[in-house]
């Protein structure tokens, strides 16, 4: 009988030389890996070499492969990070009072079209209760105020931190995080904004959109960062808008567009696709 071979995702980034992909390979060869996927990107104007590789080996833990790694990515100032292919990501979900993007991941996650866990569902109002319930996630109400968003923050960031996410998903949730929240979360909160950024920034780029008589609106999947959807950009995409157009049809026709916007932004972070680039994103599709 034959056993499936544990698989893992290795993504790195590093200066730029000669035999980096040598390397690299040569590397999991001598670990008894086997190469299953891998792309590579050279961005000649910052001089860095971005790798993800998937790969299969036999008799090495996850913690036996970063022992080695540790050694051998240290002379090559590379940054790397290793993940079980298997394990899904623990994640949890923002959201206010706009759940298009909620109910969208949800039904994803459990048609198994994302490799996500969702322990737990924050709110700063209870229209959503019910929903998570239907999918048997935890729900949290956590108000927020001016005067008590610090106090709100803590509590959000205890119930993240005690379901262990790895991920969490602003879908729609209309507060601005502290610079302190989203330092604790760099590079792993994605928030999705409502327009084409860097154009229509703010709570109501619809309203912006109308007013400015565009022909075509959009959706932006970015990672949260303390400058106001200036994150980095993971994904984009657009519908067309009619001079005919109200704001209400722009909102309504914006909202498919959104969820399919963040569903992709979430897929390729679960898959460990995308790797950071200063103020940009490398997104190994």
């Amino acid at each position: 009988m034959s056993h499936a071979c544990p698989t893992f995702i290795l993504t790195l980034s590093c200066p730029d030389q000669k035999g980096l992909v040598h390397a690299v390979s040569g590397f999991l060869l001598e670990q008894g890996g086997n190469i299953e996927e891998a792309a590579q990107f050279n961005d000649h104007s910052t001089g860095l070499f971005f790798m993800r590789l998937q790969f299969s080996v036999q008799q090495r833990s996850l913690a036996q492969l970063q022992e080695a790694l540790q050694s051998f990515a240290q002379p090559l100032q590379m940054r790397w990070s290793l993940h079980d292919a298997a394990q899904p990501v623990p994640t949890v979900v923002f959201v206010s009072r706009e759940g298009h993007c909620l109910n969208d991941l949800l039904f994803r996650w459990k048609s198994g079209l994302l490799p996500i866990d969702i322990r737990a569902i924050i709110s700063n109002h209870r229209d959503f209760y019910q929903l998570a319930a239907s999918y048997n996630v935890p729900f949290h109400h956590i108000p927020v105020t001016k005067d008590n968003k610090a106090q709100a923050e803590a509590r959000q960031y205890e119930v993240i931190q005690s379901e262990q996410a790895e991920l969490v998903v602003l879908a729609r949730y209309m507060q601005i995080l502290s610079d302190d929240l989203s330092q604790k979360l760099a590079g792993r909160a994605i928030n999705i904004h409502h327009s084409f950024l860097p154009s229509f920034k703010g709570a109501k780029p619809y309203y912006q959109a109308h007013d400015r008589g565009v022909k075509l609106i959009g959706a932006t999947a970015h990672y949260v960062t303390a400058d106001l959807d200036e994150g980095p950009i993971i994904e984009q995409d657009v519908a067309r808008a009619s001079h005919t157009d109200t704001v209400e049809d722009l909102t309504a026709r914006g909202r498919d567009t959104e969820s399919q916007v963040l569903a992709r932004a979430v897929k390729w972070h679960s898959e460990h696709r995308i790797l950071l680039n200063g103020h940009k994103t490398v997104v190994f599709r």
